[in-house]
């Protein structure tokens, strides 16, 4: 069983048919495919985690590769670096030299790239149901009863209808930071909903002057924080600013449009069109906000569930979710399958 149907729980699920057509997969999903962080991702795919390289993690983008080309799934994804950008130092000829509370300029140059979110969502949806998974959405998990065999109580729809019991002898919890409860991590990780916006395509010549023409994401490697992408029709995903929960820590609560998002917003459009001149009448198309986990480590959690040996947790990439998602669903996959083990860096305890 597979809880959310972001990247991880789709990757996760088109794996284990992989590995062994021989079992089951059921993938439940409160909402539509790709509904939490995954379906309002910026698309940047980095390789290591928000923590840094960690023992054993094993080369992120690499195996990212390997897995796509395995499952045979397209999703744009380039890798030409990525940019991290600061306010102090740079690099001799930074292609870089943007205005925002000092200089930003190229600091260095980082594996990474990008890759197009929703080819990725529909290509791993499609791969896990035409290799045998079964994909339910609009059911919501409510309730698991642990025991040797966990029974999980679904609901239909957000009124809750129709619930049922559903039997499962492994269970993945994919669900990241929209349902902390279920996956016992309420008291170990911190839910935000991060902001992120999208230009109108831009020209050759504006992209040339503002030094993203090589097509490198980048992100700041100091605060105030900014990200960013280029998309293939010269659009622009810029990212930056961080919603907390209301009282009840509940991310869907927060609506974007309410007063304190619309004014960050608005504060944010200015501040990217005082990046470089050339942007200085850049327009907006879109505007969303995405759920964001953290730990105090910065550590993926990458864990059995507090209450059972046969359910595991895996989230609070921080950020880095893109490629690690789909790479460490597959782990995942393994794990659950008895043929790999769990790595020390991502327990609950840390």
């Amino acid at each position: 069983m597979v809880v959310g149907a972001g990247f991880t729980g789709l990757a996760a699920a088109a794996w284990l048919r992989l590995l062994d057509p021989g079992k089951s997969v059921v993938v439940l999903e409160a909402g539509h495919i790709g509904e939490g962080a995954s379906g309002r991702t910026g698309g940047m795919a980095l390789a290591e985690t928000a923590a840094g390289d960690l023992p054993g993690l094993g080369n992120v983008l690499a195996e990212l590769q390997r897995i796509f080309e395995t499952l045979g799934v397209d999703c744009d994804l380039a890798l030409p670096g990525a940019w991290e950008i600061g306010r102090s130092g740079g690099i001799a000829h930074s292609p870089i030299c943007w205005k925002d509370s000092g200089p930003l300029r190229v600091v260095r140059e980082v594996p990474g790239g990008t890759l197009d979110p929703g080819k990725l969502l529909s290509g791993l949806a499609r791969v896990a149901h035409s290799s045998g998974a079964i994909i339910v959405e609009d059911h919501r998990v409510r309730h698991v009863e642990w025991g040797e065999r966990p029974l999980l109580t679904v609901a239909r729809g957000d009124a809750g209808s129709e619930a049922g019991q559903i039997s499962a002898r492994k269970i993945l919890f994919a669900t990241n930071g929209l349902s902390l409860e279920l996956s016992g991590l309420v008291a170990s990780a911190h839910p935000k909903l991060t902001l992120a916006t999208l230009t109108a395509p831009i020209s050759d010549q504006q992209l040339r002057a503002i030094g993203l023409a090589e097509g490198k994401p980048f992100y700041t490697i100091d605060f105030p924080y900014l990200w960013g992408r280029i998309r293939r029709d010269r659009s622009i995903v810029w990212g930056a600013g961080l919603v907390d929960p209301p009282p009840s820590g509940n991310l869907d609560e927060v609506r974007i449009a309410s007063a304190e998002p619309v004014r960050m917003f608005a504060n944010f459009e200015k501040r990217v069109r005082g990046l470089h001149p050339s942007i200085a009448s850049i327009e907006f198309a879109h505007h969303w906000g995405g759920p964001i986990l953290f730990r105090d480590n910065w550590r993926p959690l990458f864990d059995w569930h507090p209450q059972s040996g046969n359910a595991v947790v895996l989230g609070a990439f921080a950020g880095h979710g893109v490629a690690l998602s789909n790479y460490l669903g597959a782990w995942a996959a393994e794990v659950l399958l008895g043929i790999r083990a769990l790595p020390e860096w991502g327990k609950l305890s840390w």
